[in-house]
C-alpha cells in the first residue's frame, strides 16, 4: 500500500482553502469549505474563460475527490449524507477498478431525495444503513462523516458529502495518518459494519 499523502504536494498550504503540516513522520491537512464554486471538469484546459461558472482552481473539494481517488486498496466510507455527485462517481469508478469500497450510511439519509446511496448499491458496493430499533428514538441517526483509505489515513471532519457543504457551509475536513487517530476510526467502522449487518441494501 502506497502512503496515503503521496499525491504531488497538495499536502501544501494553498491560499485559505488548504494546509498541510510533517510531524514526526505523519503528514496532516486541513481542507476548509465552502468552496467560490464546484470544480470544472475541463480544468484548465476549460476553453470557456471567464464565463466559466466552475471553479479551475485547486479547491477544497478537488482536493477531496484526489484523496479519495488516491485508494488502492480499499476505501471505507462512514458517512450521514451522500448527494454530491462528484463524490458519487470517484467511489463507483474505484468500485470498478477493483478498490474494495464499503459504505455505511444513515438509513432516513440515503432514502432521502438526491441521494446517491441506493444508486452505489445498485452498482454493487457493499451498503449498510443505520436503523434504531432499540433507540426508542426518532432523533438516532448514524452521524459520522468519515472515510479510511487503504488502511493509511483517514478523512474526517463536519463536511456532508452534499453541494450545500461545498458551495454553503462553513465546514471541515481533516486527514492524518496517525496511527492511534486511524485505529479508533478503523474500531468504529467495523462495529458498526457488524451491527448494521441486517440492514445491507
Amino acid at each position: 500500500m502506497g502512503n496515503c499523502f503521496g499525491l504531488g504536494g497538495s499536502d501544501q498550504t494553498d491560499g485559505n482553502a488548504a494546509s498541510g503540516v510533517r510531524n514526526q513522520g505523519s503528514v496532516h491537512q486541513t481542507l476548509i469549505f465552502p468552496d467560490p464554486a464546484l470544480p470544472c471538469k475541463f480544468g484548465r484546459t476549460c476553453r470557456r474563460g471567464v464565463s466559466c461558472n466552475f471553479s479551475h482552481d485547486e479547491t477544497s473539494l478537488k482536493k477531496f475527490l484526489a484523496r479519495l481517488s488516491s485508494a488502492k486498496q480499499s476505501l471505507d466510507v462512514c458517512v450521514f449524507t451522500l448527494t454530491l455527485n462528484e463524490i458519487a462517481s470517484v467511489l463507483l469508478n474505484l468500485h470498478q477498478h477493483n478498490v474494495r469500497v464499503r459504505i455505511i450510511s444513515d438509513g432516513e439519509q440515503a432514502n432521502a431525495q438526491g441521494s446517491n446511496v441506493q444508486r452505489l448499491a445498485q452498482a454493487g458496493i457493499p451498503v449498510r444503513l443505520h436503523h434504531s430499533p432499540n433507540d426508542h428514538s426518532d432523533l438516532a441517526h448514524m452521524h459520522h462523516k468519515f472515510a479510511i483509505i487503504d488502511d493509511k489515513c483517514v478523512v474526517t471532519g463536519s463536511f456532508n458529502w452534499t453541494r450545500q457543504a461545498v458551495l454553503a457551509n462553513r465546514e471541515n475536513v481533516v486527514i492524518t495518518d496517525m496511527p492511534g487517530f486511524r485505529g479508533e476510526f478503523r474500531n468504529e467502522f467495523n462495529r458498526l459494519w457488524y451491527e448494521y449487518a441486517a440492514h445491507e441494501i
